[in-house]
C-alpha cells in the first residue's frame, strides 16, 4: 500500500500521494505489542477505552476518520476554532437545481508547519502532535499498521465483512461498524477453495491490460475526482489501488495522477517539488499545474509567516517550471502574485515552448507589474516573436499597462480565449491580435480605455472575430462609470454576431425596444443573453419567447406566427432593468414564469426584486421557482419537473464552458476542470 496521506488531500496528487517516495516505499512501522504501549505515545484525550469493541488492527484507521460529533482536540497555541480564518471557495453543486452553488471553507486547523520526521520517521517520534493532526484530519488513503489482519476483517453497515478495497470510502464516513466480539480476529489464511479461484489470467495477459495504451489512457482518468480539494472527503483511492495492481495499470495511472497537479496550499507544493526533484522523469509527465485553489489562510499563515517558510518562492517556482518542461497549462491568482516576479514570467514566456494556456486572474501586486513589463518588453531579445500560447486570462489584471498588451498580443497567431476583463487594454491593443487568431471566447467587460466604436469594428471585419468562430463574448460595462456601446453601436453589431454564438452579454448597453426585432433572431442559438441595465419593458421581453400577436382580429395567424422559431435561451439576465420589478414579474402580462418559456431556467435579478422573492415563498413553490444566491449575484431558478428522472435533466454542462455546469460565468476558462477555487468566485460570486 502507499503511504499513510498527510494535510489536505490536493487534485490528484497529495504529500503522501507522491509515488515512489521512501515513505510510500516503506510506511512507518508501528508495532502492534499491546494497546497500551501504543496509546502511550498519545495524549490521554485521544486515547482509546480498552475495550474489546475495537480491534487492534484498526486502532490507528478509527483514530483517522473524522466524525462530526467529536470533541476539539487543541494543541497548545492553537487558537479556538471562532479566531481562525478561512478560504472560502466557491463551487457548484450538482444537486439537480441550476445556480446551487457550495461556498466551502478550509479552516485553520494547524497553526505551523509540522516536521516531515513527525510523520514519517521512527515510531519513537510519534508525538503529541502527530496524534491530534491525525485526529483532525482525516487521510484520504489508510496504510495498514503492523498488525493489520486485512481488509476482509473490516465491517461495513451490517455486511458481514468488507469485499474490496473500494468499501473503505464508507468506512471513511461518518458512521462506522466496528467488530464487536469482543476479541482480537485471528489471523488466517486464504486458500483457493476451487479451481474458479483461481486468476484466470498471468500477469500482464488479462484483457485490461493487452488493450492498446492510448484506450487505457482514455479508462483510468475515469476514476480521478476534480472535486476542489478543500475538504476532507477521501479521494482518488481507486487511483492508488490502481497503481498495485499491476505494471501495466500503474504506467497509465502515473500519468493520470501527475498529469495535472492541483496545488491548494505551500505544503502539499514544497512535497511535490521534493519529488519531482527526486524523481525527474514524473516532471516530464506534468501538463497542467493548477494554483487556483491556492491559499495560506488554510494553514493559519500571515504572508509574513509564508515568506518565512519559504515554500512557495520565486526561487521554488522558477525550480518547478524547470522539472515540467512539457507543461502545458499554468494556473495562478492573486494568492501567488508577489511570488510570480520577472524570473517566473521570464520562464513562462521565454524557457516553455508547449505552454498552451496561462491564467494570472486578480494578479495586481507591483511584483507582478514589474515583472511583466519587463519580460514583456519589445527590448527583451529573449522573448519569442511568436508564442504557442492559446489561452490567455488577464481577468481583474487591473495594474498592467496598455503597452504590455500591445507587445504581448502581436505574438499570439494560435490565440482562442481571451479574457481581459477590468484590465487597461486599448483598441489599438485589441486591433493588434494577429489575423491568424481563431477567437472563441472573448471577455472585454469593465475595460474603460475601449471605445465601443472600436471594438464594433474589431468584432465585425477582424478576422480574428468575424470567422463566424465566436461562442462566448462578454461586453458588460458598469454604467455607473461609463458605457460601451451606443445605440448606433448597438444597431451595427446585433446583425452581424454569428449563430456560432452561445453566450453573450450586452449589460450596460443602449438598447432599447427599436432593438427587439434584432436581439430576436440571436435568441434561436443562444443559450445565454445578459441585457442588464437597459430601457427594455416587460412587453419587450416576453416578444423574445413567443410571437407579437397579430394586429387582425380576423386573422387567424400571423406570418410573424406562422414562421416562429422557438428560442434557445436558458439564462437571462435582466439586473437593474427598471420595468422589471417584483410585480411585473408575477402580473398577468409577463410570461417569464410560465411553462411555455421552457427552456429558460435561470432568470437573474437585481437585490431589491430578491428580496421581495424570498418572501413570496407560498407564489414561488406553486410557479416551482426558488431564489438561489452566491456573493454579490443572485437568481431566481426554475425547479426540474417532477416526473423528470435525473438522467432526463439537463446539467448544464456545454463544451464552451470547459467544465462548469451552471450559467451566467463571467470569467473565461482556459482549461477543463471542475468550478472551484477563486476561479469560482470570480466566475459566479463577483
Amino acid at each position: 500500500m502507499a503511504g499513510k496521506v498527510q494535510g489536505r488531500r490536493a487534485d490528484g496528487i497529495t504529500s503522501g500521494d507522491l509515488i515512489g517516495s521512501d515513505t510510500a516505499k516503506n510506511p512507518p512501522s508501528i508495532e502492534p505489542t499491546s494497546r497500551k504501549s501504543r496509546d502511550d505515545h498519545r495524549p490521554s484525550s485521544l486515547r482509546k477505552p480498552r475495550s474489546g469493541a475495537l480491534s487492534a488492527d484498526l486502532s490507528l484507521i478509527s483514530s483517522c476518520s473524522s466524525s462530526s460529533t467529536r470533541s476539539p482536540v487543541r494543541l497548545p497555541g492553537l487558537r479556538p476554532r471562532e479566531d481562525r480564518s478561512s478560504f472560502s471557495s466557491v463551487k457548484e453543486d450538482d444537486c439537480g437545481i441550476a445556480q446551487s452553488f457550495v461556498d466551502s471553507k478550509t479552516s485553520s486547523l494547524v497553526t505551523e508547519a509540522f516536521d516531515d520526521e513527525a510523520f514519517y520517521g521512527n515510531h519513537n517520534h510519534y508525538t503529541d502532535k502527530m496524534a491530534t493532526l491525525v485526529a483532525l484530519q482525516p487521510p484520504s488513503i489508510c496504510c495498514p499498521c503492523g498488525g493489520f489482519r486485512g481488509w476482509k476483517r473490516i465491517r461495513l453497515q451490517g455486511r458481514h465483512m468488507s469485499r474490496s478495497y473500494g468499501d473503505l470510502r464508507q468506512f471513511t464516513g461518518d458512521e462506522h461498524h466496528y467488530l464487536d466480539s469482543g476479541k482480537e480476529p485471528e489471523l488466517k489464511t486464504t486458500e483457493a477453495k476451487d479451481e474458479k479461484s483461481v486468476a484466470l489470467y498471468p500477469p500482464g495477459k488479462s484483457p485490461l491490460e493487452r488493450l492498446p495504451t492510448e484506450i487505457i489512457d482514455q479508462i483510468i482518468p475515469l476514476l480521478a475526482l476534480d472535486a476542489p480539494p478543500n475538504d476532507y472527503t477521501p479521494r482518488n483511492i481507486d487511483l492508488i489501488s490502481c497503481l498495485l495492481t499491476s505494471r501495466t495499470i500503474h504506467t497509465a495511472t502515473l500519468t493520470t495522477l501527475y498529469g495535472r497537479v492541483t496545488i491548494p496550499h505551500s505544503l502539499i507544493f514544497s512535497k511535490f517539488l521534493e519529488h519531482i526533484s527526486k524523481y525527474p522523469g514524473l516532471g516530464t509527465i506534468v501538463r497542467r499545474l493548477d494554483f487556483s485553489h491556492f491559499s495560506s489562510v488554510g494553514l493559519g499563515r500571515t504572508r509574513l509567516m509564508n515568506s518565512k517558510i519559504q515554500n512557495v518562492t520565486s526561487a521554488t517556482l522558477v525550480k518547478c517550471l524547470e522539472l515540467t518542461p512539457w507543461l502545458q497549462e499554468f494556473l495562478v491568482q492573486e494568492h501567488l502574485d508577489d511570488d510570480v516576479d520577472e524570473a517566473v514570467l521570464r520562464k513562462i514566456f521565454c524557457d516553455l515552448p508547449n505552454l498552451r494556456a496561462v491564467d494570472f486572474c486578480a494578479s495586481s501586486s507591483s511584483t507582478f507589474r514589474t515583472g511583466f513589463e519587463a519580460v514583456i518588453n519589445v527590448e527583451n531579445k529573449a522573448l519569442p516573436r511568436i508564442l504557442p500560447l492559446q489561452r490567455l486570462s488577464l481577468h481583474d489584471c487591473t495594474t498592467l499597462p496598455a503597452s504590455t498588451l500591445e507587445v504581448l498580443l502581436p505574438r499570439l497567431p494560435h490565440l482562442t480565449h481571451l479574457d481581459v476583463s477590468h484590465t487597461q487594454i486599448t483598441n489599438k491593443a485589441l486591433s493588434s491580435i494577429p489575423e491568424s487568431a481563431r477567437l472563441t471566447h472573448l471577455n472585454l467587460s469593465r475595460c474603460t480605455q475601449l471605445l465601443g466604436e472600436g471594438v464594433v469594428d474589431f468584432l465585425t471585419t477582424h478576422p480574428a472575430a468575424a470567422r463566424k468562430t465566436l461562442v462566448y463574448l462578454n461586453l458588460l460595462s458598469d454604467t455607473t462609470r461609463y458605457r460601451l456601446l451606443e445605440q448606433a453601436d448597438v444597431e451595427i453589431l446585433l446583425p452581424q454576431l454569428p449563430s456560432t454564438l452561445r453566450a453573450l452579454n450586452l449589460s450596460g448597453a443602449k438598447i432599447k425596444g427599436a432593438h427587439v426585432p434584432l436581439l430576436q433572431p440571436l435568441t434561436k442559438h443562444l443559450e445565454e443573453l445578459s441585457v442588464g441595465y437597459t430601457d427594455l419593458s416587460i412587453e419587450h421581453i416576453n416578444s423574445l419567447f413567443i410571437p407579437t400577436a397579430s394586429a387582425d382580429e380576423n386573422e387567424d395567424i400571423s406570418m410573424e406566427e406562422a414562421n416562429w422559431v422557438p428560442h434557445t435561451l436558458h439564462y437571462l439576465d435582466l439586473t437593474g432593468i427598471p420595468a422589471i420589478t417584483a410585480r411585473a414579474v408575477f402580473s398577468s402580462s409577463s410570461i417569464l414564469l410560465q411553462p411555455t418559456t421552457q427552456p429558460l431556467e435561470v432568470l437573474e435579478l437585481g437585490e431589491k426584486i430578491i428580496s421581495a422573492l424570498r418572501q413570496r415563498t407560498t407564489t414561488s413553490k406553486r410557479l416551482r421557482w426558488v431564489v438561489r444566491e452566491c456573493g454579490r449575484r443572485a437568481w431566481y431558478v426554475r425547479e426540474p419537473a417532477k416526473d423528470l428522472r435525473t438522467e432526463e435533466r439537463d446539467n448544464g454542462k456545454r463544451a464552451w464552458k470547459m467544465g462548469a455546469s451552471w450559467w451566467g460565468m463571467r470569467k473565461v476558462p482556459v482549461a477543463k476542470s471542475e468550478v472551484g477555487g477563486l476561479y469560482g468566485h470570480y466566475m459566479f460570486k463577483k
